[in-house]
């Protein structure tokens, strides 16, 4: 039987393997935090009947030695097994994790490689990405948690609202533990302010304006790099700009047109976005070589002093920071404000949901110790100091408010976000305020794009507690894949708009009209 199901695994993860994910981290939104380099007590659980039983379950001491569990991660920029959290977690929990990751750049296909080769990794964590954990659901490839939750798992309900356990099951079903999203803004374009007042510019706030702005980047050479200045680098798997992309009014992968939610490739603005990016293009405005940058080729760029602006996410700041400053010492830069368009809309992709989830692979070797894990570090004491430290020595509390101790925190929390697997909902929120003041530039750049822009312009991604649904699920990957090497081509003038229409009519017969109907019959009950 266990072969028959690897077969089949094997055979349905296949059509999954693709070469662009255009997916967000949050069903539909940016995918840039895919590439960011890091970024009360609880009730009583001991309800009646199975809950109290759940507890004894879960908490009842046993002389049977645990398994070392296998856990595959999303990437970062230091060791998991050494980095501190690993050993707290050991303690805490009692369970030693081998802790793998998922590449930097095309995670994506990386990560249904391995789902599709049937390795048996105990947790996968990865970014929100509901039309691909919903197709790994129904092609059999993941454990319905809901059993093991009610044996093992009191602490994972009482930190996890039903609310959000509800967004995640299929066909009744549950196959993931939600982290859920705790900011709204991601990205925008970080600019060389420096190279602003060189050239007696202001921030630019129309699209216009930064026409002009990448035109005397490029001909009034502020960077001191003659030819080498790039006005505007970014990675080649960018097909959609943050900030540029919604001053078009596209600011999420879909969008109300009229009442019902279009992706950006069935937009009326869709063509006028391809114009305008392709025009910086043909200008030199944009990287002539950003259709083979990798994410860290474009930061390079940046940090190096040849590139005046790029696209973000903002906890890539303090590495950025640190970059340009060895290079540059004198180099200043901040983000750009929600651009508008020819049409006067902006507009900032808005988080909603979730932002990684965690699932158990049907390849699991200890499924039931998983759970017994994630239990664990989701006790109120354990997640605390997991989330932020021990008070005196990582935080100190201020009139309720955690601030980091620096630089202890960043040396042994920077990536404790990387090690959850479920957060407690009520608390992170308030723990996660150490994490955002770890580092001054850091949250100078958080608070510009989620305190200090304007409600109006963060454009809350619909989709992203929308719930299971097959088709959309069955279909997503592939069309956003289709729509970002499409898009990238238009851009890069290897395909012309003339082509437009046909490449919309194969875009609809590989499912964006199932799509559709699909989430607009769901859209509708949303409005009423």
């Amino acid at each position: 039987m266990k072969n028959y199901v690897k077969l089949f695994l094997v055979t349905a993860m296949a059509v999954m393997l693709v070469a662009l994910t255009a997916c967000s981290s949050n069903n539909g939104g940016s995918d840039n935090a895919a590439n960011a380099t890091n970024s009360a007590d609880t009730a009583d659980t001991a309800n009646a009947g199975g809950e109290a039983d759940a507890g004894d379950a879960a908490n009842a001491p046993s002389d049977e030695p645990k398994p070392e569990l296998k856990r595959l991660g999303i990437w970062q920029n230091e060791d998991y097994n050494t980095y501190p959290v690993a050993k707290m977690l050991e303690e805490k929990t009692g369970y030693k994790v081998k802790y793998d990751m998922l590449p930097q750049d095309k995670y994506a296909e990386k990560q249904n490689l391995i789902m599709s080769s049937g390795e048996p990794y105990d947790l996968v964590t990865t970014f929100s990405d509901m039309a691909i954990y919903s197709d790994y659901a129904q092609k059999g490839a993941l454990v319905d948690l809901l059993p093991l939750i009610d044996k093992y798992g009191p602490n994972i309900k009482t930190a996890i609202s039903q609310q959000s356990m509800d967004a995640l099951k299929v066909d009744g079903k549950l196959y993931a533990i939600p982290t859920a999203v705790t900011y709204e803004v991601n990205n925008s374009i970080l600019i060389r302010t420096d190279w602003l007042d060189k050239l007696g510019l202001q921030m630019p706030t129309t699209t216009d304006e930064l026409t002009a702005v990448l035109k005397a980047f490029k001909d009034k050479d502020p960077g001191g790099n003659g030819d080498q200045d790039v006005p505007l680098t970014i990675r080649g798997d960018l097909p959609m700009l943050d900030n540029i992309v919604g001053a078009f009014g596209m600011p999420n992968t879909w969008n109300d047109v009229d009442g019902q939610l279009v992706p950006r490739v069935l937009d009326p603005a869709y063509k006028d976005y391809i114009t305008y990016m392709s025009d910086l293009y043909k200008q030199g405005l944009l990287d002539k070589e950003f259709v083979v940058n990798k994410d860290a080729t474009a930061k390079e760029k940046f940090s190096s002093g040849k590139a005046g602006a790029i696209i973000v996410h903002w906890a890539d700041i303090p590495t950025i920071s640190d970059a340009i400053t060895k290079s540059v010492p004198d180099a200043k830069f901040a983000f750009v404000p929600a651009l508008k368009g020819p049409a006067g809309k902006a507009g900032f992709a808005a988080n909603a949901g979730f932002d990684r989830l965690t699932f158990i692979p049907k390849a699991s070797k200890h499924p039931e110790d998983a759970i017994k894990w994630i239990n664990a570090s989701l006790d109120p004491e354990t997640f605390k100091d997991l989330a932020i430290g021990e008070e005196g020595k990582h935080y100190t509390e201020e009139n309720g408010a955690y601030m980091p101790i620096l630089p202890i925190f960043n040396d042994e929390r920077n990536l404790a976000n990387n090690y959850m697997a479920g957060t407690d909902e009520t608390n992170y929120p308030i723990y996660w305020q150490a994490r955002v003041h770890k580092s001054p530039v850091m949250f100078e750049a958080f608070d510009f794009l989620n305190n200090k822009q304007p409600a109006e312009v963060k454009i809350q991604n619909k989709l992203g507690l929308a719930p299971y649904m097959p088709e959309y699920a069955k279909n997503n990957q592939q069309l956003e894949t289709m729509v970002g090497d499409y898009t990238i081509k238009l851009i890069a003038g290897a395909e012309s708009l003339s082509g437009l229409e046909a490449f919309q009519a194969k875009y609809k017969a590989a499912g964006e009209e199932a799509s559709a109907k699909e989430i607009n019959a769901w859209y509708a009950t949303t409005t009423k």
